[in-house]
């Protein structure tokens, strides 16, 4: 019986000894910063935090705007009143355009008017979006507020009386053929005009760059309008 005793007292105080050894290391792990609770946070830490990743970026992305714009959908970069006023005017000029070329539907004869119809369409609605992208990121209307845009298109290059509309709706082959070429021509050169003015005025890269794809573009349609013409 004593012997029993004995083995089971020495078998508690090896198991104390070992416990207490334990919570000796585990100390020593806290003071140096690398016990596994404290080093599994620690490296945790920055991938247990994503919104510091996003928050980051934002910044990126606001300080990208000289003017302070927090839409990822505008142009990024610096702008001015220039770039505004090109987006402002070409969005009421692009959407008259997509008008002009819906009436072909049903009265254009000739294909190569209505390839260009369908080429217009393609490219101008796409970049009336991005206009109107970049004016709510820079905190701009979509309107400049000159009824440019509206009854008459006074104010604007190119755009078409209300009654130029209406001669345009009234014929149909041939005739609409020879009515739009001619209308399209001169909306074409009002664009192109205004676009060279933004090469040349506005400060915000990529509505530089739709202008500079404005000026080619256009000046090639309206080269293919004048053969057209031509042949009709």
């Amino acid at each position: 019986m004593r012997s029993f005793t004995r083995r089971t007292a020495r078998k508690i105080a090896l198991v104390g000894a070992a416990t207490a050894t334990g919570l000796l290391l585990t100390a020593c792990g806290t003071d140096d910063g690398t016990s596994g609770t404290d080093h599994g946070a620690a490296s945790a830490a920055p991938s247990g935090s994503p919104s510091a990743a996003p928050s980051a970026s934002a910044s990126a992305s606001g300080s990208g705007s000289g003017s302070g714009s927090s839409d990822a959908s505008a142009a990024p970069g610096p702008f001015n009143d220039a770039d505004v006023m090109f987006a402002q005017m070409m969005i009421p000029h692009h959407e008259q355009a997509l008008e002009m070329a819906e009436l072909a539907e049903g009265r254009a004869e000739d294909p190569e008017i209505r390839k260009l119809v369908t080429a217009i369409e393609q490219a101008q609605d796409p970049e009336i979006q991005k206009m109107k992208a970049w004016l709510k990121g820079w905190g701009k209307p979509e309107s400049a507020g000159h009824g440019a845009g509206g009854a008459g298109g006074h104010g604007m290059a190119g755009m078409m009386s209300e009654q130029d509309m209406k001669d345009l709706a009234a014929v149909k082959g041939k005739a609409f053929d020879r009515t739009f070429a001619e209308l399209m021509i001169a909306h074409h050169d009002g664009a192109v005009d205004m676009a060279k003015d933004e090469q040349k005025n506005g400060e915000n890269p990529t509505a530089k760059a739709l202008a500079d794809d404005v000026v080619r573009t256009q000046s090639d349609e309206v080269a293919a309008l004048k053969r057209i013409l031509d042949r009709l």
